[in-house]
């Protein structure tokens, strides 16, 4: 589900990653300023590859296109780019201006990046000419790889306390093959707040406010998150973009950590335009829920997200919040296809990433982690999960469901004749339940379906908003609940 919409301002602007102040112009050894300079940065590095970023600064006369060229000092190889037309030779990259994006004034800048393959070290290239003019390299800029964005100081974490997940047939167990439930709550906001200009989070996520979530018994917290606001999309003010958004979800997973929780953080917003049928906005950017994930940044933003957290295996990954394919196409089988492998979809006007996609991303770092995709129509349909499930190297993904009282599939007999063949077969969880009611009648159906049938499940939203809004489970951070909330939390305690 998604939060309310709320008006949007969204600038025209292509994607910059790591956003960063504009810098004054070095002076060369005999005084002069050099014609350009470049930032070169490397963000989120992984075995095989990396993320990187350009940033031109021009200190010439205008021009009305541009070129940067630059060589490669080892095996790296740029595989796609955005905000520029990437292309490579050998060891030599150039990064040429798209149509929209050509001028380029004098002490004016601009933000390219890329995702790059690479095989042992990964120097970085020593020389850049823009236009065949050699630029200086900004002093600022990073000579050799980051181990990824670095934050304010984090809470201490004990990795004991929250398992690492594994599937094992139909189950969900830890490292010593005990079984495991994810149960709790969404913690909306990220998703929103910054594409909005409001900031990262909406209320509090200090350690009080992880204590209270904790003290309703949960072990897993969903965490929203934005495309644009990781990748740092150059529409996205900058103190709530790249890295600065990046620290802010670190700083929170390992707070979920702390509190012996399990932190899954999952794709809610995304790129692309899409005017169709149920379409939640008619903005190219990630301010709405959009049928699917966007082949140009949904793959750039899983590399990284799996990048940042491939070395913490308790960080499960959810890859899209509501596929509905099928409210663009005219048939079930179209919409199931273009769900799992992407491409050219039926009434959908961007390139579409399918799951496999997804999943080929997440694994492309070397990422382990536990992998959930939802189904279609809003993530309540799963007839065809099973035939259509994405392969995973990994072997440790599970199916994803979402249920409110308002859906299509909201019955015990739909639940025992759709879901159950999945349940049987692969780790089962319901991440999103929820009523709009005030009241939980519908949610106890569902949870003790649930239970009966071994899987896990988590509320809707741990967010003070009215129930006329959306189905939230408090009314203030410090745990208290509604008359909605009350229902998940009684149930959760008596989990014991």
């Amino acid at each position: 589900m998604s939060p309310p919409r709320l008006p949007v301002i969204a600038a025209a602007g292509a994607f910059a990653v790591a956003a960063a102040a504009l810098l004054l112009p070095p002076l060369t050894a005999s005084g002069a300023t050099p014609a350009c300079s470049v930032e070169y940065t490397v963000t989120n590095p992984w075995d095989t590859g990396f993320q990187g970023s350009v940033k031109i600064l021009n200190n010439g006369a205008p021009v009305t296109s541009w070129s940067l060229t630059f060589d490669f000092p080892g095996t790296q190889k740029v595989t796609q780019g955005w905000n520029a037309a990437w292309s490579q030779s050998g060891r030599t990259v150039t990064a040429s201006n798209e149509s929209w994006n050509g001028k380029l004034a004098s002490g004016g800048s601009i933000d390219a990046g890329f995702i790059a393959s690479s095989t042992g070290s990964n120097p970085a290239p020593t020389a850049f000419a823009l236009n065949g003019v050699t630029c200086d390299q900004d002093p600022g800029s990073s000579p050799s790889p980051s181990t990824g964005p670095t934050g304010p100081s984090q809470p201490p974490t004990d990795p004991g306390k929250v398992p690492a997940l594994h599937a094992s047939g139909n189950k969900l167990v830890d490292a010593n093959g005990t079984e495991r439930h994810l149960y709790g709550v969404n913690r909306s906001g990220a998703e929103f707040m910054c594409v909005q200009g409001r900031g990262i989070f909406d209320g509090p996520v200090d350690d009080a406010s992880v204590a209270a979530i904790a003290s309703w018994q949960v072990n897993t917290v969903r965490v929203p998150l934005n495309e644009e606001c990781w990748l740092g999309a150059a529409n996205i003010d900058p103190a709530y973009a790249g890295t600065n958004y990046i620290d802010a979800v670190k700083e929170y997973v390992a707070r979920l950590e702390a509190h012996g929780i399990t932190p899954l953080v999952e794709l809610h917003w995304s790129y692309g335009e899409y005017t169709g049928n149920s379409s939640g906005c008619s903005d190219v950017h990630a301010s709405c829920q959009k049928p699917m994930p966007d082949a140009q940044y949904g793959p750039s933003f899983w590399k990284s997200v799996a990048g940042t957290f491939k070395n913490d295996p308790t960080v499960a990954f959810d890859l899209f919040n509501e596929p509905y394919p099928d409210r663009a196409t005219s048939t079930l089988d179209q919409a199931w296809t273009c769900w799992r492998d992407g491409g050219t979809c039926p009434g959908i006007t961007y390139e579409v990433a399918g799951m496999q996609d997804l999943v080929d991303a997440v694994r492309g770092t070397g990422a382990q982690n536990l992998i959930l995709a939802g189904g279609i129509a809003y993530s309540n349909d799963l007839r065809q999960w099973l035939s259509h499930e994405p392969t995973d190297p990994a072997g440790n993904i599970a199916a994803a469901w979402h249920s409110y009282n308002f859906n299509t599939c909201s019955s015990a007999s739909c639940w025992d004749e759709q879901l159950a063949p999945v349940i049987s077969k692969v780790p089962f969880v319901a991440g999103e339940i929820g009523e709009n009611t005030c009241s939980h009648g519908y949610v106890d159906q569902v949870m003790s379906w649930l239970d009966a049938h071994d899987a896990s499940y988590l509320g809707w939203t741990w967010n003070t908003w009215d129930c006329s809004t959306g189905p939230s489970l408090i009314s203030s951070y410090d745990g208290t609940p509604t008359p909605y909330g009350t229902g998940l939390r009684d149930h959760l305690r008596s989990l014991g």
